[in-house]
């Protein structure tokens, strides 16, 4: 094991004076509104959304199926979930066809009363359709209407699409920070 350093940036955007608007999904897509039901099909968009990205490397938990279940239950249990701005993206081919469930969010309020978004995810084989952007906009009117006024995430540096969609959308870097990882050297494998 080595300790690797990931280079992380705190994002924040204020929502006062910002046009929300509920995203109109594609065709075949639906967004879902939290339900402790969902705990497992949010669990398992976040798992399929970060296995093989690099946040599986600085949350070693997003690597691995049980680790996002254990981390789902941890996040709708905090004192501060809001389920308000939790939302599951879920997609049919077609009528009577399975459901896939294709993405993630979650937020909380934290302890500065700024609304934090936890784990945007999409799933690779429907990523580069805007539905991060359409999962995170719904997000955002979540988070206004329990009365937020400020929401803030954290992204890794090296994860350029989705800083990008936060730079569209309106955030900005307010800080950096650095992560301690122990991680698996080549070396030792």
């Amino acid at each position: 094991m080595a300790l690797t350093y990931f280079k992380r940036y705190r994002m924040e955007i204020e929502l006062a004076g910002r046009d929300l608007v509920e995203p109109v999904l594609p065709e075949g897509y639906e967004l879902l509104a939290w339900h402790p039901s969902l705990v497992d099909s949010h669990a398992e968009a976040k798992y399929q959304s970060f296995r093989t990205e690099i946040d599986a490397n600085v949350f070693p938990c997003l690597g691995d199926a049980d680790g996002c279940y254990r981390l789902m239950g941890e996040i709708s249990s905090k004192e501060g979930f809001l389920p308000e701005a939790t939302w599951l993206l879920a997609w049919r081919a077609g009528p009577g066809e399975p459901v896939e469930y294709c993405g993630t969010i979650q937020g909380i309020r934290d302890r500065q009363d700024c609304g934090a978004v936890q784990n945007l995810g999409i799933t690779p084989p429907h990523r580069g359709q805007r539905l991060g952007t359409m999962l995170l906009a719904q997000s955002m009117v979540g988070f206004r209407r329990s009365g937020l006024a400020r929401v803030c995430l954290e992204v890794t540096a090296q994860n350029d699409g989705a800083i990008r969609l936060y730079q569209r959308i309106g955030f900005r870097t307010v800080r950096t920070v650095y992560k301690a990882v122990d991680v698996v050297c080549a070396a030792s494998r």
